[in-house]
């Protein structure tokens, strides 16, 4: 993830802006304002990510338009109706879909935010799904992780109806979701097709990053989390053997983000319990990203590795250790970090 689920500390927050920003200043763009013309915008997926950026979004433009929603946990959108139908003088603020399908018919600003490809497949192809009323009118944007090929898949079925299509897979967990500063990797077939999602993006984001044509948001996002999931076992590894060998891990925690082994998941994201407050190691490993969406993240690059003939020895190691946790039913409900756990409790 290039940005953290919430920024710990100022250090953090400059260091991410600086690195963001410093590569690409010319492929930033001023927002045109067209959102003011849309009369419904839809979304699909509310999962622990989709939900939060939902609501954002919801509420950035609730004074402009109306809302459909779609998810299968027809209890997720019951409560988000409740939540947010509350104009008295619009009954029909915020609607629940009964398929994607309807959906496209409603809306003509649309974001999706699923687990991986299939479901991709299924709700833009699949029975009742959003292609069948997709026209030159819409603007859609897949949020979801998934591998290049079906994003492209995506947009070039989306340009032969005439819509357009925005690949923006999101960095900064259900943190930054719920916080609305998720860092979006855009991938777009023009930079005018940019500009028109961006001002929707910026609802639900603080950075929003255009990588160039479509697909390539996809590139950027699964080469972050293979260097991700690569570092936090790195750090798993190295508090376990300080805290084996009877540092204090707190005391080691500290002198790593002072030292040349700092990174992201020892500084802001630290798997050792007790290190930080309120990271997801101290609260048992619950919530944020979860093991088997780690997983499937690093396979996606092992794959692309696989197709551009690219070695990527640590990514495919690592890619093991999190099938394995993954495919364990005492992790496969955890956050990623708890490599450490797994470490701890495996070593002989």
């Amino acid at each position: 993830m290039i940005a953290s689920f919430l920024a710990r500390s100022s250090q953090s927050k400059t260091r991410v802006a600086t690195q963001l920003a410093s590569p690409i200043t010319g492929l930033r763009f001023k927002s045109t304002g067209n959102d003011s013309k849309v009369k419904r915008i839809g979304f699909v997926g509310l999962g622990n990510m989709g939900l939060p950026m939902a609501t954002n979004l919801f509420n950035g433009f609730k004074d402009k338009a109306d809302f459909i929603i779609y998810d299968i946990n027809q209890k997720t959108t019951s409560n988000f109706l409740k939540d947010h139908n509350t104009d008295p003088n619009n009954k029909d603020k915020v609607k629940v879909a009964k398929s994607p399908l309807e959906v496209a018919q409603e809306a003509t600003v649309i974001v999706t935010m699923l687990p991986a490809s299939q479901h991709v497949e299924g709700v833009y192809f699949g029975k009742d799904g959003l292609f069948g009323a997709l026209g030159e009118n819409h603007l859609v944007m897949d949020a979801s992780t998934i591998d290049q090929s079906m994003a492209t898949r995506v947009a070039k079925a989306l340009h032969e109806k005439g819509a357009k299509a925005i690949d923006a897979p999101v960095s900064g967990g259900t943190g930054g979701a719920q916080a609305g500063t998720l860092t979006f990797m855009v991938g777009s077939n023009t930079n005018a097709d940019f500009e028109l999602a961006k001002p929707y993006l910026e609802k639900m984001g603080k950075n929003i990053v255009y990588c160039g044509t479509n697909g390539n948001g996809q590139v950027a996002k699964i080469c972050n989390n293979m260097l991700l999931g690569i570092s936090m076992i790195a750090t798993s590894e190295t508090m376990n053997l300080g805290v084996r060998m009877g540092m204090d891990p707190k005391l080691l925690a500290g002198i790593l983000n002072t030292s040349s082994g700092r990174c992201w998941s020892s500084e802001v994201y630290n798997p050792c319990p007790g290190v930080q407050e309120n990271s997801a190691a101290t609260r048992g490993y619950t919530g944020g990203f979860g093991m088997p969406l780690m997983a499937k993240d690093l396979r996606l690059a092992v794959n692309a590795a696989v197709d551009t003939k690219t070695t990527v020895m640590l990514g495919a190691m690592a890619q093991q250790l999190y099938n394995q946790m993954a495919a364990n039913k005492d992790y496969e409900n955890l956050d990623f970090s708890a490599a450490y756990k797994w470490l701890s409790e495996n070593a002989k």
